[in-house]
């Protein structure tokens, strides 16, 4: 059990700094119970005699004093070595801060002065750390070109004609690239372990220096939607109490082909008079807690409408104008006190339906305020260079959503709040320490305004978050996770999609030497190698559809007999990624999750992963059709039109407006049955062998409007069908059980709900309680009131004489104890408290 408890691995390592005697004593110690240490400690150390005993427990104590003095030396080292490069550099230097030693890029050099013998992951993690890139991108092009070499040695083989050979084979390497960057991705998981960002404690507040604001960049809709955009500022701040924690809503009007509309003054005054009454529920003193700032619409030659300027991009790069000492003219209504602004450091924004756990906040301005994570800025190219000036954390699917339809319960994943995860996988992050940024995250004003401001051309970019992440660095926070809506429709999610492939085809300029600036200037591209390949992989990433369609339907019509095999490397492409993400999920454990409840897990995750690889097959001419036209559309946009490439469509408004009907889809996914339909006719013609072995995939593609239609309706919970004899049965019973409540929860027993009430063998009240008992009380009284047996008035009277003896009782740590006496309001013996009945509370 002693041995337990010590670090072995780290102990051995310790024993370098052993004298020659302290050496002779350690061994003596050791080798009587040399066998000890290589079976089962303490199996074997119950069978011991106990002189025997007496040495193994000496060896142990001793091994665990010398692994605590190697401890503080290393200590030491650290605290060292951060102390001279403060008197070098300054100590606002982050190899000034000694965590630079223990978990940076200083590690390799203090385990040089200790002269540690690092086990071989951690070298096998420090040499891809050092040529990351390297690493991983060169990985993807020796797995697609090995891919590619045997598809053309294997095509060669069978006698492909040269013209085919070409087309398959650049097709195939589209394909192929698929595979390789799964590969690299599931390798990657195995060789370098995920670690957690550095975080100050902001357990009790958020530092006066760390001052935040959380912002909600939206659109004035419609009455309801700004009632609903109040109650979740509400809420933010109700899970995030703070009085360095201030909150906001960004708000321009939806677009418009006039300056201003009939219902827009009544919009704001709503949004107003919302902001007003925060502020007066929730006074912060002589500062303001809630805000608003909402632009005008302008005109907008490019979309041909009037919009507010360059949507939520130019909402916060306005807005981080003012934080700087900017004018607000381009507000034209703010709500608040701005004399608080400049003293604004971070920015947490999110979307209209992203929720901010509890605590979330104050987690997320910890870690952006550790020594470590701030951002250092590269003058030269105008870059964060080191550190980072956003932050992402994890976002989830809120429980509301995860339910509503099969399509969210299959593209979705888990949802709700994991206790087991703390550190999560991210290629991106494990390998460059560099994360992407979707647009929900905090950021630090001033390195994001650094990077930033004047960057861009105007009317050009749409999906900014790339780009943000390129020029102020970003990283993503594995143990903080927010919580948003999925797209409940298939067809809300492609057009999401379909936004997002414009968006990254629009910024294919950033992988030229020279990229665009303001004022059509040409500037020097300050990108790193690693922003272009994310860049870059994300259009290689909306082409891989089209070539999986292109290969597949190319390999039945042009290559007679391989229709077969190339179906069977097609479905392996699609099903690998899952397949190798299941297996290192099935063999990671979680330490306190037992192994059947892990397994459990895992069958649910590769039960998902299967169902979407159906849905991959069965909408593959749906998704190559859209790659397409938005590759098109953005193409014509770019090099042609040079309009409308800011088009966009909030997700609450393609839930309104996308048609929900069967009729609907059918004639959004066309393409599906035609290419189908026309597929089997081309094939029956000229290679009628080959139609049989389609047919599958062909029937999927034929339906795949109505699958999509079908996985998209809601889940419907099932309503019981009750007889009117069951129904009374069930009004009977509920009108008794109150009763116990309605003649035990008195007065006599200070409102607290006595634990039981025993008729024979004579009446007697059991005059004690517990936090059970408790919560089932004030859950009756809510019970009784909605079922007609309790006025409102008589609801908040008892709860409220419940609650007040509550607040007299006595507790540990603020947890009530297990027992009480219901008259005397003491606690009886034995003291403890219950874990399960406080949660039943």
């Amino acid at each position: 059990q002693a041995a337990d408890q010590v670090s072995v691995s780290h102990s051995i390592a310790s024993l370098r700094f052993l004298s020659a005697m302290e050496w002779k004593e350690f061994v003596e110690s050791l080798s009587a119970v040399e066998a000890v240490l290589r079976t089962d400690p303490a199996g074997v150390y119950r069978t011991m005699d106990f002189a025997t005993r007496d040495r193994y427990r000496h060896a142990v104590e001793f091994l665990a004093r010398h692994s605590r003095l190697a401890e503080v030396d290393i200590a030491q080292r650290a605290i060292q070595l951060a102390a001279d490069r403060a008197r070098e550099k300054g100590p606002a230097d982050r190899t000034a801060h000694v965590g630079f030693y223990l978990i940076d890029q200083g590690e390799s050099g203090l385990g040089s002065l200790a002269k540690a013998r690092w086990p071989w992951r951690t070298l096998m993690e420090r040499a891809i750390h050092r040529f990351p890139l390297t690493f991983y991108a060169g990985g993807i092009g020796g797995l697609t070109v090995l891919a590619s070499a045997w598809f053309v040695q294997r095509a060669q083989t069978l006698g492909v004609t040269e013209g085919k050979l070409m087309l398959f084979s650049l097709v195939f390497l589209l394909c192929a690239s698929q595979l390789a960057v799964a590969l690299m991705n599931w390798l990657a998981t195995l060789l370098v372990k995920p670690r957690l960002l550095p975080r100050l404690d902001f357990s009790a507040g958020i530092a006066a220096d760390a001052r935040t604001m959380v912002v909600v960049p939206t659109l004035l809709t419609n009455l309801p939607e700004v009632d609903r955009l109040i109650e979740a500022l509400e809420i933010h701040h109700l899970a995030n109490r703070d009085p360095h924690l201030h909150f906001a809503l960004l708000t321009d009007f939806r677009d418009a082909t006039g300056e201003i509309r009939p219902e827009d003054e009544g919009l704001l005054q709503r949004a107003r008079a919302g902001i007003g009454m925060l502020n007066q529920k929730y006074p912060a003193g002589i500062q303001t807690r809630f805000f608003l700032f909402h632009r005008p619409r302008r005109w907008n030659a490019g979309e041909g409408v009037w919009m507010g300027y360059e949507r939520k991009r130019g909402k916060l790069a306005e807005f981080n104008g003012l934080l700087r000492g900017g004018s607000s003219g381009c507000f034209s209504a703010i709500v608040g006190d701005l004399a608080i602004l400049p003293a604004i450091k971070y920015v947490i924004t999110l979307d209209t339906d992203t929720q901010l756990p509890r605590e979330a906040a104050r987690q997320l301005a910890g870690t952006m305020a550790h020594p470590l994570n701030r951002p250092v800025f590269d003058a030269v190219r105008g870059v964060v260079a080191e550190g980072y000036g956003i932050l992402q954390p994890r976002v989830g699917v809120s429980l509301p959503s995860a339910r509503r339809s099969w399509f969210v319960r299959l593209l979705a994943g888990d949802a709700g709040i994991d206790p087991y995860t703390r550190e999560v996988s991210d290629v991106y992050q494990d390998i460059f320490q560099e994360g992407s940024f979707i647009g929900k995250g905090i950021y630090d004003v001033d390195a994001f305004e650094r990077a930033m401001h004047g960057r861009f051309p105007e009317n050009a970019i749409l999906s900014h978050d790339l780009l943000e992440a390129c020029h102020a660095r970003s990283a993503l926070v594995s143990d903080v996770e927010f919580y948003e809506e999925y797209p409940s429709r298939y067809n809300v999610d492609t057009d999401r999609r379909h936004r997002w492939i414009r968006g990254d085809w629009q910024i294919t300029q950033w992988l030229l030497p020279r990229v665009p600036g303001p004022d059509a200037r040409r500037l020097a591209n300050p990108l790193s190698a690693l922003s272009q390949w994310k860049i870059f992989d994300n259009l290689r990433r909306s082409l891989v559809p089209v070539a999986l369609l292109v290969l597949l339907a190319g390999s039945w019509l042009l290559l007679p007999g391989w229709g077969g095999r190339v179906a069977l490397l097609v479905l392996a492409i699609v099903t690998l990624p899952g397949l190798l993400a299941t297996l290192v999920n099935g063999l990671r454990r979680p330490a306190d999750l037992p192994w059947m409840i892990h397994w459990r897990g895992v069958a649910g995750s590769g039960g998902r992963q299967l169902g979407q690889v159906f849905l991959t097959v069965a909408f593959l001419p749906y998704d190559a059709y859209l790659s397409l036209d938005a590759i098109g559309r953005t193409l014509l946009r770019l090099m042609v039109t040079r309009r409308r490439l800011l088009e966009w469509q909030t997700s609450g408004d393609a839930e309104r407006t996308t048609r929900s009907d069967l009729a609907g889809f059918c004639t959004t996914m066309w393409i599906a049955p035609v290419i189908a339909l026309l597929g089997g006719t081309l094939l029956g013609m000229l290679h009628p062998a080959e139609l049989s072995g389609t047919l599958p995939i062909l029937g999927l593609w034929l339906v795949a409007p109505w699958i999509a239609w079908w996985i998209s309706q809601p889940i419907a919970s099932a309503i019981p069908d009750l007889s009117a004899e069951q129904q009374a049965f069930l009004r009977h019973t509920a009108r008794q059980t109150w009763h116990f409540f309605e003649t035990f929860v008195t007065a006599q027993e200070n409102w607290l709900p006595p634990d039981n009430f025993q008729e024979i063998p004579a009446p007697v009240v059991a005059t004690r309680t517990s936090p059970t008992n408790l919560g089932l009380a004030l859950l009756a009284n809510m019970s009784a009131r909605d079922l007609g047996y309790l006025s409102a008035g008589g609801l908040i009277r008892r709860t409220q004489d419940t609650f007040a003896a509550m607040q007299r009782l006595e507790r540990h740590r603020g947890h009530f104890y297990n027992w009480y006496d219901t008259r005397t309001l003491r606690p009886l013996l034995p003291l403890y408290v219950s874990s399960v009945d406080s949660g039943n509370l």
